[in-house]
């Protein structure tokens, strides 16, 4: 039958060895288009790629189930290797089986690691910045290897090399969890990498988040600990049957060379002239180096990785012919893309000279780097010349958020490129339209993820905080599920947040939380509420229940934190709150300070976690607590309504949050729709909602029947406005609406701090307010799920006026959901549409009471239309388009 499966696991790409989460195996399938759909499928386990040792099967599963699906068998040991193959059965009868997919593991138990962990005696970096560690280890294989994995982690982060050459592309490993209580094992296959006889394993270890600057205090250093520390194990067979481990013990040598600091805030110190050549490799003397000194660390808290590794992700050259030169011996650097990364340049001087490279997000209206939104962060990299030889310069261990660099130095500067850095994961969405500014909005938005999904999900990647903020994290998980497959990087966050959240369910308003105490330390309305929010988002995306179930303890304690607070009333109130952050009617200064009353939001975010706890619990089979749960969500949303009715239509926040938790009961549900397209209009579309709002208003709009009002604040360009920014040549998504005014200055950032004193807050790399994007796929595009995963999804685009032609896909778990339409000067619309095998879709056509469609070349009636996988075509006559009425949107 004409039916191929091309099987695959729940590992992220960049992720070797499984045992982070359960195994889950996934089906993609192509098939013609008159293939019928699965009714059955059987997986084998072996140990042989052959299966001529059939180790477990499924059998004969009667269902169509094809994404995330339990391997027969028990779960893998330390080390194991299995192959798994699948197959379907359909109406025709049996597919073939699926190629086999090899799955291994890393090491599992605390006792699989014989070890210790290993640092530089007397080492400084406890009291200062200090130089990075290096560490080696001669060892001899008597036979040519045939396997070998590395099984590494570390207090601090590490980079590993084997004879001289790089283990893996990985810059920041193990990344930054909750140290104490989750430390990350990588795995490599070095096998390549290692030869008969002798051979050195070596490593750079450097602070990183548990040991460098975290927060804006210049002095707030080792949050997690004092003192670095590396253990790694090699484990190797050989062509002669034998197996050899090399693991950190006090046989290895020690010492510094020629990066001096290096820090995720302030930048990299390079001194070529302690350079130790060949300090990787065989043959280097190290007589002179120390012996080890041996670290505790806790095997306990060894968890293998989940999400893809911290890796170069795209790289700029630069022209040097084209690139600006204010003075001689000053380079000013354009990499025309707002990045988190850093540059790299290939220089030639003379012993002594030195080479500057200092970063800013955009320039001074005088042509200077904007310094200022640094605040204490030094984002600076130096380095020393050793001779006079052509050199290749690049930091390590740090980062910096930034499009413009300036090099100073009176060496020859040969070569410049920008290196963009991220958690390296795949692309998973395409969207392009018309209006070249909405379509590079759409870039934008990629291009924050891609900077602020560094090991953790950040704020921003340029200044002094870099913060696993859980408020921006809660309104951007679905769009960040749909721009890139970000299930693991969530599922190994939010395994963070568990891990960090108070014996009371609070959970922090940073996540890892590295020890911010005080008022806003936990519990804050719409922040902390990413204990909810953001696993049903995975979820919606890509059906992981296994996530759901294990987050739930986390979110039913997060609803128990909130309601011990419940006062006489029944209600949350008098907190400190966050608010409605940074809403654009806010004191510049003061960006809580927002129109919505912060109580009415606390109790509707309250009443919306339950809900989500209650839905949850439902998928789980928790009937009770699911039941419990729903009551109490319309209990508090009955009370928000009641007390907050008259105030809820006098913001567009008010109105969004009741609209989109149902705070609003069904029957005002209309009204409120309404009175929120009424203050969008007097507005001209101007966007009057901050943080917890802006995900929300367009989403409301258009559930309401409201799209002309949706698309006037799509498509407005004064500020504040998402293509305001666009127009000012933004390539990435502000933190404030008007961080550059119209006349070209530069917003001043000013914001009062707690303590009384003025503090700084202006980032030009923010992705909260790019979650916008999930609602121009599920409505320009029109692409969306209808069931987690996109098991059913519902094709409903929304054309509008001034809009010709749109473009999108989505890689869906079971495969490419794609379309692309057009609209005619006559208002006749056409679309594409391609839907993968295992994907039910409703096609809602945007029709008219005078339109006729066409499906596939034939009349079908002007309602929903279920669409089998496959190529289809569309055409609807006088097709209903949106149009928005307003001086602010170009149509």
């Amino acid at each position: 039958m004409s039916v191929r499966l091309h099987l695959v696991s729940n590992l992220a790409d960049g992720v070797l060895a499984a045992g982070g989460e359960p195994l889950r195996l996934s089906w993609k399938v192509a098939a013609g288009p008159g293939a019928s759909r699965q009714d059955a499928y059987e997986i084998h386990a072996s140990r042989s790629p052959s299966f001529d040792d059939l180790l477990a099967t499924t059998g004969v599963v009667e269902a169509d189930r094809q994404i995330l699906v339990t391997p027969p068998g028990e779960p893998l040991a330390s080390r194991e290797v299995r192959f798994y193959r699948a197959r379907i059965r359909t109406a025709e009868g049996w597919s073939d089986w699926s190629e086999p997919l090899a799955v291994e593991a890393g090491l599992l138990r605390p006792s699989d690691w014989v070890g210790s962990a290993i640092t530089l005696p007397h080492d400084a970096g406890a009291r200062e910045q200090s130089p990075v560690i290096l560490l080696r280890k001669t060892f001899s294989l008597p036979a040519e290897p045939v396997r070998a994995r590395l099984h590494v982690t570390s207090y601090g982060v590490h980079r590993v090399r084997l004879n001289g050459k790089p283990v893996s592309e990985n810059l920041l490993d193990p990344g930054w969890t909750s140290y104490r209580r989750r430390l990350l094992a990588i795995t490599h296959d070095v096998t390549s990498l290692l030869r008969k006889g002798e051979n050195v394993l070596a490593a750079m270890l450097g602070d990183g988040w548990y040991r460098g600057r975290l927060g804006g205090n210049p002095k707030g250093r080792c949050w997690y600990g004092d003192q670095l520390a590396l253990l790694a194990q090699l484990e190797v067979e050989l062509a002669d049957g034998q197996t050899m481990t090399v693991p950190t013990d006090d046989t290895w040598r020690v010492g510094t060379g020629e990066v001096r600091r290096a820090d995720l805030y302030d930048g990299c110190h390079v001194d070529l002239r302690h350079r130790q050549p060949g300090w990787d490799a065989p043959g280097f003397d190290d007589s002179t180096w120390q012996r080890p000194l041996l670290v505790h660390l806790d095997t306990a808290t060894i968890e293998p990785q989940i999400a893809s590794p911290v890796r170069p992700i795209q790289t700029f050259p630069l022209d040097l012919a084209q690139t600006k030169r204010p003075r001689p011996g000053l380079l000013r650097v354009d990499a025309g893309q707002n990045v988190a990364g850093f540059v790299r340049l290939t220089v030639e001087g003379t012993a002594g000279q030195t080479v500057t490279v200092r970063h800013a997000e955009v320039l001074e209206p005088d042509g200077s780097l904007h310094l200022r939104s640094l605040r204490t962060a030094k984002a600076t990299d130096t380095y020393v010349l050793a001779d006079d030889h052509p050199t290749v310069l690049e930091p390590v261990f740090t980062f910096h958020g930034f499009r413009y660099a300036e090099v100073e130095t009176d060496a020859t500067v040969h070569a410049v490129e920008v290196v963009a850095i991220s958690s390296a994961l795949t692309p998973r969405s395409e969207f392009s339209c018309s209006d070249p500014t909405v379509t590079r909005l759409h870039e934008n938005v990629r291009w924050s993820q891609r900077d602020n999904f560094v090991a953790v999900p950040t704020d921003c990647p340029q200044r002094d905080e870099r913060l696993g903020w859980t408020g921006d994290a809660q309104a951007f998980a679905s769009t960040a599920c749909t721009l890139f497959d970000s299930r693991a990087f969530w599922s190994s966050w939010l395994r963070d947040l568990a891990l960090d959240q108070e014996p009371d369910g609070g959970v922090a308003s940073v996540v890892p939380n590295y020890g911010r105490t005080g008022v806003k330390a936990y519990g804050r309305a719409g922040w902390a509420d990413a204990a909810t929010i953001v696993p049903w988002a995975v979820y919606e995306s890509y059906a992981d229940a296994d996530l759901l179930r294990r987050q739930l303890p986390s979110m039913v304690a997060w609803v128990g934190y909130l309601e011990a607070r419940r006062r006489r009333d029944d209600l949350l109130g008098g907190e400190e709150q966050y608010g409605d952050w940074l809403d654009p009617d806010a004191p510049s200064d003061r960006p809580s300070l927002a129109k919505v009353d912060a109580d009415f939001l606390a109790n509707a975010f309250f009443a919306h976690s339950a809900q989500l706890v209650a839905r949850t619990a439902h998928v789980l089979g928790e009937t009770d607590l699911a039941a419990r749960h729903a009551a109490l969500g319309d209990e508090v949303a009955a009370a928000t309504w009641q007390k907050w009715a008259d105030h809820i239509p006098t913001t567009q926040t008010g109105c969004a949050v009741a609209i989109c938790f149902d705070i609003a009961p069904a029957d005002q549900r209309q009204a409120v729709g309404d009175a929120l397209a009424r203050l969008v209009r007097e507005g001209d579309g101007r966007i009057a909602t901050g943080f917890l709002g802006t995900p929300l208003v367009l989403p409301a709009l258009t559930a309401t029947g409201h799209v002309d009002e949706a698309y006037l604040m799509l498509l407005r360009r004064e500020t504040p406005s998402w293509l305001y920014q666009v127009e000012q040549g933004a390539t990435t998504v502000w933190e404030r609406w008007d961080a550059i005014r119209p006349d070209g200055t530069i917003h001043d950032g000013r914001m009062a701090r707690a303590d009384g004193r003025t503090g700084t807050m202006l980032s030009f790399n923010h992705y909260a307010y790019g979650a916008v994007m999930d609602w121009i796929y599920r409505t320009v595009a029109g692409i969306a799920p209808a069931a987690p995963g996109y098991a059913e999804a519902r094709l409903e685009p929304r054309p509008v006026v001034g809009i010709s032609w749109a473009r999108a896909a989505v890689e869906t778990p079971y495969g490419r959901l794609a379309v692309r339409w057009s609209v005619g000067g006559d208002a006749s619309f056409e679309a594409e549409y391609d839907i993968p095998y295992g994907v039910r879709a409703t096609f809602v056509p945007p029709a008219t009471t005078g339109s006729s469609v066409l499906v596939d070349g034939e009349p079908s009636a002007a309602e929903p239309t279920t669409l089998s996988h496959g190529h289809h075509q569309v055409q609807v006559t006088r097709a209903r388009l949106a149009r928005p009425r307003g001086t602010s949107a170009r149509h």
